[in-house]
């Protein structure tokens, strides 16, 4: 007996061991920051105790309550479209005009053109969403997206560093196109360590304003966590995003439960010609970290949006209800109380300011 139980233990430490080489090596973990990036983020009024705090108290989910939800999420019927997604992609840049077009790629990842400027959000264009080639996969899609096609970008905006949101393979393929880069404090040190040059990368804590080329950007507080390793959790910081040209007013969610900072975002930046906001991949085990549809509505309120769109769902299984509940417990609610809200095809290029597609594309999907 105690033969065996020295044998399991020395096994725990090999896999631990093995755990740690492989979390410290792989560079799709990136880099916590370090030195005197982490000095400077530690002056931020929104870090305490070596890790980045919400604006109210918020459980990042509950393990029990997650473990009792695993049945779930083994199970696959009714989560995973049987069916191809239909998609559009369309690579035609925008001229430098006026005009202000939106892309969408499936969950939280746009192409935004305003003026001519190129934005980028959250560009995770791979497969999946895991540091491992392994786990829940894209949905398929009628057309693969371009990646190789998507060019001549003067702005990425990421809004943590979760992986179905900032992905490795995708900064790697597009970081020598892109002017530059800003984020939530923290997270240009992985940048920085997937070969991004410093230059590029401008850092903003909750209520700070930068301008890029007439484009004005503020970083927004949002109800989450980080971390993409083992002993990183909220070693970095998470944001939703205010886009301000010239002539549109433009606001992205990023991940987050509800909570008091969408009035105060409405009230300070609004009110907001589009409004992309989070609503997928929730469960009653993680409610605080991530909106329940009719929560997405009401945010929608609460950011005095003219429009809204409901994001973060048409591309993974990252939790175990159906695929298509987030759109229909969605579009139930903003019909209810009278929220305009668009959801056009995925890689469907829509300009703000004319009709917008109507059909529910999703029911004729199985």
């Amino acid at each position: 007996m105690v033969i065996f139980f020295a044998a399991v233990i020395g096994l725990l430490v090999v896999v631990g061991i093995a755990t740690a080489i492989f979390v410290h090596t792989s560079p799709q973990f990136g880099q916590a920051p370090q030195g005197d990036d982490l000095t400077r983020l530690s002056t931020s009024p929104n870090f305490a105790e070596s890790v980045f705090k919400n604006t109210i108290p918020t459980e990042v989910g509950s393990f029990w309550k997650a473990m009792r939800k695993l049945p779930e999420m083994l199970k696959t019927e009714g989560t995973i479209p049987v069916d191809s997604l239909p998609a559009s992609f369309s690579t035609e840049e925008s001229q430098p005009d006026s005009l202000t077009y939106v892309t969408w790629f499936g969950h939280s990842a746009f192409l935004i053109e305003t003026h001519g400027k190129r934005i980028l959000i959250d560009p995770m264009f791979g497969d999946v969403p895991s540091p491992l080639p392994f786990g829940t996969k894209r949905f398929a899609y009628k057309k693969p997206i371009p990646l190789v096609e998507i060019e001549n970008i003067d702005l990425v905006i990421i809004s943590h560093d979760h992986y179905d949101h900032l992905d490795y393979p995708s900064i790697l393929e597009l970081k020598d196109d892109v002017a530059a880069f800003i984020t939530p404090l923290g997270v240009g040190s992985h940048l920085k360590a997937w070969g991004v040059d410093a230059g590029k990368i401008k850092e903003l804590d909750w209520w700070d304003e930068t301008e890029a080329e007439g484009i004005k950007i503020a970083a927004c507080p949002a109800r989450h966590f980080s971390g993409r390793g083992i002993t990183d959790r909220n070693a970095t910081q998470w944001a939703s995003w205010v886009i301000t040209s010239p002539d549109k007013n433009i606001y992205f969610s990023g991940d987050g439960g509800y909570g008091p900072h969408f009035k105060e975002i409405g009230s300070k930046y609004g009110p907001f010609d589009f409004a992309m906001l989070e609503c997928g991949q929730y469960n009653e085990a993680w409610s605080q970290i991530h909106m329940m549809p009719e929560e997405t509505v009401q945010a929608g309120l609460d950011v005095n949006a003219a429009l809204s769109m409901p994001i973060h769902w048409g591309a993974f299984k990252l939790a175990p209800h159906k695929w298509q509940d987030p759109i229909e417990r969605f579009t139930a609610k903003a019909h209810t109380e009278q929220l305009a809200y668009v959801v056009p095809q995925i890689g469907k290029r829509m300009q703000l300011g004319v009709d917008y597609p109507k059909e529910p594309w999703w029911t004729q999907v199985h």
